[in-house]
């Protein structure tokens, strides 16, 4: 069998860029069981309510759903599992630090394969305020008309 290159994503956590100011990201690799693999080359994963936590000097990913495998047996995993992330020592030192402060956290934002092995995306984040996300969708609405604005003048130049 070749062997996989590249990035594949499986899922991507959208709503944690609109809840989150986004200071610094990390790739992590996971320690999974073999139907969970299965389930998540299926493509099917939620990121939608996980978080990850420090404990004990090791990083744990919690709620993220993978769903039991369909052609599992008896070996299946539950869902919502906690499961390891594989960092180095000096990143969950720095990591430890950083989220003992008021305000951070840790939230996955994307769950994908890279070079056939999976792999998450976890940012250390602080939470928005509700008129932080209104500026932000606002300035995502000013900018998406500017661009627009200037596509009509570059059609109209062209005719």
């Amino acid at each position: 069998m070749a062997k996989e290159t590249g990035r594949k994503l499986i899922a991507q956590n959208k709503k944690a860029r609109h809840d989150y100011h986004i200071l610094d990201t990390y790739e992590c690799g996971l320690v999974l069981t073999g139907t969970e693999v299965k389930s998540l080359r299926q493509g099917r994963a939620s990121l939608a309510d996980g978080f990850a936590q420090l404990d004990g000097g090791e990083a744990w990913l919690h709620n993220v759903h993978i769903p039991e495998y369909s052609q599992g047996t008896w070996t299946n995993h539950s869902a919502r599992r906690r499961r390891k992330l594989l960092l180095h020592r000096a990143e969950i030192d720095k990591l430890t630090g950083k989220t003992q402060e008021t305000g951070h956290t840790l939230v996955p934002l994307a769950l994908y394969f890279k070079d056939g092995r999976a792999k998450v995306e976890v940012a250390l984040a602080k939470g928005k305020k509700e008129y932080d996300k209104r500026q932000t969708l606002r300035e995502k609405q000013d900018r998406r008309e500017t661009d627009r604005a200037i596509s009509a003048a570059r059609r109209r130049e062209r005719a």
